[in-house]
């Protein structure tokens, strides 16, 4: 038999699990015994659970939401509505994925959490590693720009538009500029003070100042 998740039990009662933690009580769970299922809401749910959706869904919760009695009715709201949802203590719930597995809801929900936690930060360590805190040019003025044609929307409200994003690349493109400008300027500072010391090589150093005026010249334009 293969692995199942969202079952299990309390005491000898057969459960799903709804929600493995209870949002401000982690300690707590929300549970419905299927034994009590009238069969318009217990085959459906059992074959949700066994959907691809069920078991690749982190709380049952989300797949029965999306799922319906055979009356067409969600069954997460007709759980809620007629009271089949129980709140139990994580310790008292024992997972039977497999008929020879068991093991506690609490001990489940920690191991299921550090393996969060480590695959987060193993995946932020790659990201770092890969980039290391850089990014691309491509990505920079991909993120500016927006997505274009078929790109998928991450957001609306951070997009420039072109205008934008022409007016960023003028103001880059400027202070380059005149960071060009005054290390232009510099050098031709220093071959001149270079030629009151040691004026045995005055023609080369005139073609070399000579030189800097004209690239000076360049960036001014």
């Amino acid at each position: 038999m293969s692995f199942l998740r969202h079952v299990g039990k309390h005491g000898d009662r057969k459960v799903a699990v709804i929600f493995r933690e209870v949002p401000g009580e982690p300690h707590m769970c929300l549970v419905t015994y299927t034994e009590l299922l009238n069969q318009n809401i217990h085959d459906p749910m059992i074959q949700c659970i066994e959907s691809d959706i069920g078991q690749n869904s982190q709380d049952l919760a989300e797949a029965l939401n999306r799922s319906y009695t055979k009356d067409g009715r969600p069954i997460l709201q007709i759980l809620h509505m007629e009271g089949m949802l129980k709140k139990v203590n994580t310790e008292n719930i024992v997972m039977t994925p497999q008929p020879n597995t068991k093991i506690k809801l609490s001990e489940l929900n920690q191991l299921l959490d550090e393996m969060e936690q480590g695959e987060a930060a193993i995946k932020k360590l790659a990201e770092m590693d890969k980039s290391m805190g850089m990014q691309s040019p491509q990505d920079v003025v991909r993120k500016m720009r927006g997505p274009q044609n078929n790109e998928p929307v991450v957001t609306s409200d951070e997009l420039i538009g072109d205008k934008q994003l022409a007016a960023s690349l003028r103001q880059q493109a400027e202070k380059m500029s005149r960071e060009a400008q005054g290390l232009m300027a510099e050098a031709a500072r220093l071959l001149k003070e270079a030629s009151t010391m040691d004026p045995v090589k005055p023609v080369k150093e005139k073609a070399t100042v000579a030189k800097v005026k004209k690239a000076r010249t360049k960036v001014a334009v």
